[in-house]
């Protein structure tokens, strides 16, 4: 029985995706978005993966931690700096991963 439980929570998960990402095309010109909707539609996928890393890089071991000894976001604003610097996502991953991992070393975590 915990099969169909499955089948039945994927297939309505599929229908909900599909009828709400369709609708927008399904209504295709009728639909107008106005140009400042549009454009602020821009920086939703930004925005979306800014809420998805900043929680962890804020806590560290179960607690809000903005000190200097959390490696995670110590790495994070390094990675930022580099990126600013650079605008290269190599040199963004690699510094930002090698600050985090000089900081833990330095913790010793």
């Amino acid at each position: 029985m915990t099969g169909a439980y499955v089948w039945i929570a994927i297939l309505g998960i599929t229908l909900a995706t599909v009828l709400t990402r369709a609708g927008v095309h399904l209504a295709g010109r009728r639909l107008q978005v106005p140009p400042n909707i549009e454009a602020l539609l821009r920086f939703a996928p930004a925005c979306a993966l800014a809420a998805i890393i900043a929680p962890d890089l804020v806590y560290f071991d179960g607690a809000l931690d903005l000190s200097a000894a959390n490696p995670r976001l110590l790495g994070g604003l390094a990675a930022v700096i580099f990126f600013a610097a650079t605008r290269s996502m190599i040199a963004t991953v690699s510094g930002g991963m090698a600050v985090f991992w000089l900081v833990r070393a330095w913790l010793g975590l």
